[in-house]
């Protein structure tokens, strides 16, 4: 046998495997080589006649001389191999992305050539387990866990050398490259399997229901009596109960309560997201009544600001957003319908058995007149939001994609069970069979999902809207300002130039496009898909602007939302790995059958999802009020009692306090399913009343505080911080926006001046803020505002230098200090007392004396600096305060200027609050 150059080179990247050296031994291999590569015949193989890369060449150039040589062959014969690498435990979180987002790509792309159940295995190479991938094929590893850039597997599939493009006959949508990267760098989690098992090829035994159930998240919560305590005047209800006899259990003890305006900020940030006003403190501190704090908490459940704050908690689990993201990022202009019926539906109280239904088949729910129909339609909205692919060529691949999306979606933000993971094959870990995945996916395959956009560039899978009836009170939309209308007028006005431009020209024969571009290459003529993507463009902004009167108000008769109505009802065939094109038995509708019951067995008629939402709201679902209850409990407490709020499985976390949980969820049943009831009694109970200091023989013993003996210290989440600056500053729009600015345009966010002018700073709550998928506002995306492509129901939490950055030179920030010193310095009484009501503001208390102190000097000193003119480089003055100079290294070319030095230092001061950690935490 003669190697041939691209066999003896990967002989090489893979170190001369010992079935290689039973055919040729080192020298011989390095001989074979050197004939075909060294081009000088200098006896050597240099760098830059090696065809692998550099990286490739330093692994055989042992004794990093720059040369390939015989010895080099030699040594790499002789050296053990290296060990695998080491596979830590993996976290549910990373298992949950593998399945969701990894598997099912190898699957549908990967599989058929390199894996187990291949006809011929190519390459050498399997990618259906872990250490396959890791032992790589005849290239070398296929992966480099923790980094995809050196990684075989991602140069393949980015197919930046003609050598190595994978898959061969297609490329991969970009998200799906996106997720294949994020994985590697994750350091490639893969769920274990048992030794001695087929990566692919389990052996599949029927699923074991009543073995299943025994899992304690299938079992119905059971009211347990609260455990005596040793002190039992501490405890005020069962929560503490509970509490209090696992703290005396481990052998701690809570810590002294916080003082009450600590509370007092602390559950108004909890149920409005904004700061105590130094008036209501005054009032709190004057009120010695008993119910006093009673008097708060209902004061503040009543605020509308508490819908505001609870809705957007419900939005990171719903991933809300207003486009599509993904690789064409299409606008949804109605999604803010969906937004505002959740922020009314929280002010209202609506029972979240009640708030369940209406999202999954609102639809499909009695109404009793056009205002409830219109809600209830609107509600479904749910369905509709999520992330989707709108350059998927085929149809049955997208439709197949929205319905899996919407089974994750259900799955994790209602029921805490990751279902999507059965796409490909039965759940790894819980009792989830392929079958149950294509009966839940069948139902939504029955369902028409209304996310109305228009055909044209970046959308070759466009959507209808539902019209709302046409006597509700609901909005026609928002208004289109000015601006607006101008850059949309210049879009349309460029593509109608294409379209007169091509009426003079000859008309080319629609033939082969750009491999990039799409565009024909001719040197004659007026390509037809420029044409008809300008016209199409044309059309669409025509059409948006015949919505709005001449004032920019939108016109009555455009009431409309996405959501979701009834389609053709069909059950679906298991699909082998999620491929379309390998159909098996076919799985009747229905609901997975470790939950199925009696009363939910059959669908009678339609799609179904009027059955699925009725069993997912039922009071006898084991997990849909503990799924809620935890997560109420988890934005008062700042951890959940499961500590994996999307995961009840057997890979998430089980319950700390399983007994607590329990009595939640029926607490919250009993009451007909009041979340306002439910976070009332919690921010009475004495737990949420401790303060958060820390105790050394406590934080021994429980360091993570799980029996609750303190309270967290908790950073504030974006939209808080945010709002707070501004209301602080007194600009705050209480009053909330018709609509949203991204309802105003229509079609693919490809142009930056689209986005800017969509995402422009709004003085309104940040709730009311447009939710671009990869655009999200600055302030947001400073402080880990979620990825909406998921259901999150507990944000990441990061401490990074770009915040403080953040903090320092966004323009936006500096306006706002701008208006809180404005607003500082229009008081009457002294410095001291300014300094002393923005402590207030800012913190919620007076400053100590040494802070006061600190501050006049301060001022003092931050005053003369900014009268102090700058030299500029042709040696005169710039008049200029300070802050105005560093306003233009931050490049805020539309701030005011501060001429003022005495407003220029109160500004600095301002901005020097927002920017400490006190400003956005809470203790």
């Amino acid at each position: 046998m003669k190697p041939t150059l691209l066999f003896l080179t990967a002989l090489a990247l893979l170190g001369l495997t010992v079935a290689v050296a039973q055919e040729r031994d080192p020298g011989q291999t390095f001989e074979a080589l050197r004939r075909r590569l060294d081009t000088d015949l200098d006896g050597k193989i240099s760098e830059s006649e090696f065809p692998r890369g550099r990286a490739a060449f330093r692994r055989l150039d042992r004794d990093r001389d720059g040369f390939l040589t015989a010895a080099d062959f030699a040594r790499a014969e002789t050296k053990p191999a290296a060990p695998a690498t080491p596979e830590r435990e993996w976290t549910a979180e990373e298992v949950d992305f593998f399945e969701k987002k990894v598997r099912p790509a190898l699957a549908a792309n990967c599989y058929e050539c390199h894996s187990a159940t291949a006809e011929k295995l190519r390459g050498g190479l399997r990618v259906d387990g872990r250490d396959q991938l890791l032992a790589g094929g005849s290239s070398g590893p296929a992966i480099v866990p923790g980094n995809a850039d050196d990684s075989l597997m991602i140069q393949a599939v980015r197919r930046t050398s003609a050598d190595l493009e994978m898959p061969p006959k297609k490329t991969l949508a970009e998200d799906v490259v996106k997720d294949l990267e994020r994985w590697i760098a994750m350091g490639a989690p893969w769920p274990r399997v048992k030794a001695g098992a087929a990566t692919e090829k389990l052996a599949k035994a029927p699923l074991d229901v009543a073995k299943a159930r025994q899992f304690w998240a299938f079992q119905a919560p059971k009211r347990a009596t609260p455990p005596a305590t040793k002190d039992a005047a501490w405890a005020w209800c069962d929560a503490d109960r509970f509490l209090l006899a696992a703290m005396e259990k481990q052998g701690v003890a809570p810590v002294a309560d916080a003082d009450d305006r600590t509370w007092l900020r602390r559950v108004a940030f909890d149920l409005t997201g904004l700061p105590p006003t130094p008036e209501e403190l005054a009032a709190f501190d004057a009120d010695r009544s008993p119910k006093r704090f009673d008097a708060a908490v209902d004061r503040l459940l009543a605020s509308p600001a508490f819908g505001e704050r609870w809705g957007r908690h419900w939005l990171d689990v719903a991933r809300y957003a207003e486009s599509s993201g993904k690789d064409s990022n299409v606008l949804y202009p109605q999604a803010w319908r969906y937004r505002d019926w959740v922020i009314a539906a929280m002010n209202a109280d609506m029972p979240y058995d009640a708030f369940v239904r209406a999202q999954i088949a609102g639809d499909l729910l009695p109404a009793k007149d056009d205002e409830e129909r219109a809600k209830n339609l609107v509600a479904t909205g749910y369905l509709a939001v999520g992330s989707k692919g709108h350059n998927t060529r085929d149809p049955r691949q997208f439709q197949l994609d929205v319905a899996d999306e919407q089974i994750d979606a259900v799955g994790q933000g209602l029921l805490g069970v990751t279902l999507a993971c059965a796409r490909c094959h039965d759940h790894k870990y819980d009792p989830i069979p392929t079958e149950d995945y294509y009966a839940l996916a069948g139902i939504f395959l029955s369902t028409e999902t209304r996310y109305g956009t228009y055909r044209g560039p970046g959308n070759i899978q466009p959507g209808e809207l539902i019209e709302l009836p046409a006597r509700s009170s609901a909005p026609a939309g928002p208004t289109m300002e000015p601006a607006t209308r101008a850059v949309l007028q210049r879009v349309r006005d460029q593509a109608q130039r294409i379209v007169d431009e091509a009426k003079d020209e000859p008309r080319t024969r629609a033939g082969e496009g750009d491999k990039k571009t799409g565009v024909e290459k001719k040197k004659d003529g007026v390509d037809l898909f420029r044409i008809k993507s300008a016209r199409e463009q044309v059309a669409m902004l025509d059409d948006l602007f015949a919505r709005f009167d001449e004032q920019g108000r939108a016109l009555p008769e455009n009431k409309l939302a996405m959501g979701a109505v009834e389609g053709q009802p069909r059950d679906i065939a298991v699909l082998d790995r999620g491929e379309l094109d390998k159909p098996g038995a076919i799985a009747p509708r229905g609901m997975p059958q470790v939950l199925r019951t009696e009363a939910n067995a059959k669908i009678a008629k339609g799609s179904g999802r009027k059955e699925l939402a009725d069993w997912i709201a039922a009071k006898e679902n084991p997990l849909t009020a503990r799924v809620w209850a935890n997560r109420v409990w988890l934005h008062l407490f700042g951890t959940g009692l499961v500590r994996s709020p999307e995961n009840f499985g057997s890979t998430g976390q089980a319950p700390d306090h399983p007994e607590l949980l329990d009595a939640l969820a029926l607490d919250l049943v009993a009451n007909g399913w009041s979340t306002k009831k439910l976070v009332r009694a919690l921010v009475l109970s004495h737990a949420y009343r401790l303060a958060s200091t820390s105790d050394p023989r406590h934080a021994k013993i429980d360091p993570d505080a799980i029996t609750r003996w303190r309270m967290p210290d908790r950073r504030l989440e974006a939209e808080a911080i945010r709002d707070a600056m501004l209301s602080v500053a007194g600009t705050l729009q209480k009053d909330p926006p018709v609509g949203s600015p991204a309802g105003t345009f229509e079609g693919v966010l490809r142009r930056d001046e689209l986005v800017q002018t969509i995402t422009r700073e709004r003085p309104v709550r940040s709730v009311y803020l447009p939710m671009l998928r990869d655009h999200l506002p600055d302030a947001l995306d400073a402080f880990d505002a979620p990825d909406s492509a998921f259901v999150t129901g507990d944000r990441d939490e990061t401490s990074v230098a770009t915040q403080a950055l953040f903090l320092m030179n966004d323009p936006d920030v500096m306006r706002t200090a701008d208006a809180f010193a404005d607003r500082l310095l229009a008081r009457k009484g002294s410095d001291d007392e300014r300094v002393a009501y923005a402590f207030e503001l800012a913190f919620g208390r007076a400053p100590s004396s040494s802070e006061l102190g600190a501050v006049r000097q301060f001022l003092k000193d931050f005053e003369k600096l900014a009268a102090k003119p700058e030299k500029k480089e042709d040696g005169g003055r710039d008049r200029r305060g300070a802050r105005d100079r560093l306003r233009d290294r931050a490049g805020d070319a539309d701030a005011l200027p501060i001429s003022d030095p005495r407003r220029a230092a109160w500004s600095a001061f301002a901005q020097s609050l927002f920017e400490c950690a006190e400003f956005r935490s809470l203790g």
